[in-house]
């Protein structure tokens, strides 16, 4: 839906009235950027763009502004963020609003005016008359978090709006290299897309040989490698990171995280928890729950349980001073590496 909207909008199919909710920040912003460069030249932008707050603005001012003619140009853009009379989350409001007269407006929007309400909540109160009337009159988009699925169909569209196709395989590699955030994979695609201008197609090995590695998905490779054995390979990723500047101590913190992670994900999946359940206790995007599933069957609870011990010991170590942080990891890589070889 979502994809289908940025269409029309770059089409110059413009609606008066715009309804964005959800919490997934990146469509609610890029749809704005759309409309800000669709509907107005630059030129216009100082004249006929306007942006409320509505938690500090009451919504009789942003209507009078929708209802006042261009200065210059055939339209307006007015932007309305937080409309926390569209939810029923308990906000401290500052203002109150004259509903009435956005009732009336709805009725008969401005014909040189856009109105976008941008309204970052999980859900918004149908009970209510004015959400009702809101959700019939405007274009409408649910910017909600995506699921893994989604995220698979989110990157195919985003690719064949780029005009290219992607193949499954090369989906799911991207997948586990860019993670869930919708920010980066729109970037990545957009560059992939680029690339392959000329042959309209990406596969895997495009996508490996372009797409960065986030430091997470590079510790999340780190910590596969030291569970398979292969400590050599560990070794090349974690000297890598460190020219690039990473941290040690970032570094350090992101390998306990992962542990952590594989140990909670084990034991919620030991209670019955579902994959989306357990995604939805931790506050995580299911994807790494998936991951961290399939590294959670190569260790017992000890074996976690030492691993995060020698973890802990060493974080104390590094940031008491009491050796070498560089060495500290090499050290801990190596423990690990041997605990691996003993099973």
């Amino acid at each position: 839906m979502v994809l289908e909207v940025w269409k029309q909008i770059k089409k110059k199919q413009i609606s008066p009235l715009y309804l964005l909710y959800g919490q997934e920040s990146f469509l609610i912003n890029e749809t704005k950027q759309l409309l800000l460069s669709h509907v107005l030249e630059d030129e216009e932008t100082d004249f006929n763009f306007s942006s409320y707050d509505l938690e500090e603005t009451p919504i009789e001012t942003a209507i009078e502004d929708a209802e006042t003619f261009p200065f210059i140009g055939e339209k307006r853009l007015i932007i309305l963020n937080n409309p926390v009379f569209l939810t029923s989350e308990k906000t401290k409001e500052k203002v109150e609003h004259n509903l009435s007269k956005l009732e009336a407006y709805l009725k008969e929007p401005a014909p040189y005016s856009v109105v976008v309400f941008a309204a970052p909540y999980e859900k918004l109160d149908e009970r209510k008359k004015i959400v009702k009337e809101l959700k019939r009159k405007a274009v409408t988009i649910e910017a909600k978090k995506l699921n893994e699925q989604e995220l698979k169909n989110w990157i195919r569209e985003r690719a064949a709006f780029n005009g290219v196709e992607i193949d499954d395989d090369a989906v799911e590699v991207l997948l586990s290299l860019s993670g869930t955030n919708l920010f980066m994979l729109t970037s990545e695609i957009d560059k992939l897309a680029l690339y392959v201008e000329d042959q309209k197609k990406i596969d895997v090995s495009i996508v490996e040989k372009l797409v960065a590695r986030s430091l997470e998905q590079n510790i999340f490779t780190l910590v596969d490698k030291v569970v398979h054995r292969k400590i050599g390979e560990a070794l090349r990723i974690y000297y890598d990171l460190l020219k690039q500047n990473e941290e040690p101590i970032k570094i350090l913190s992101i390998i306990s995280g992962q542990f952590r992670l594989i140990y909670q994900v084990k034991e919620l999946a030991r209670r019955g928890y579902g994959q989306q359940q357990i995604a939805s206790f931790l506050k995580i995007h299911p994807f790494r729950v998936k991951l961290a599933a399939g590294q959670a069957k190569l260790f017992s609870d000890q074996e976690l349980t030492f691993i995060i011990e020698q973890l802990a010991d060493a974080d104390y170590q590094m940031k008491t001073g009491g050796m070498d942080k560089e060495l500290l990891i090499e050290l801990i890589l190596f423990r690990l590496h041997d605990h691996a070889l003993k099973k």
